[in-house]
């Protein structure tokens, strides 16, 4: 899954284990642009200036790592196939 509107089948499912699949894939696709936002930014090569801090930007690109872990734990404990 490469975008958010890939997820959107998951994501109405009557299935728990779709839409847990449907929040672990949105928030992957999320977190993997962000991260390529702050390569861009690192290395003066994004063409528009955040509003953001960086701090803070950093700081939400934790909080997503932490989040897609604890997803992949659930999932493991669940027998969710990521």
């Amino acid at each position: 899954m490469n975008e958010l509107k890939d997820t959107i089948e998951l994501m109405n499912s009557s299935d728990y284990k779709d839409r847990f699949k449907a929040e672990y894939y949105q928030l992957k696709i999320r977190y993997t642009k962000l991260h390529a936002m702050l390569v861009k930014l690192e290395a003066g090569k994004l063409d528009f200036t955040p509003s953001s801090s960086r701090a803070i930007l950093y700081e939400q690109q934790r909080y997503m790592v932490e989040y897609l872990r604890c997803l992949e734990v659930c999932a493991e404990f669940e027998g969710i196939e990521l």
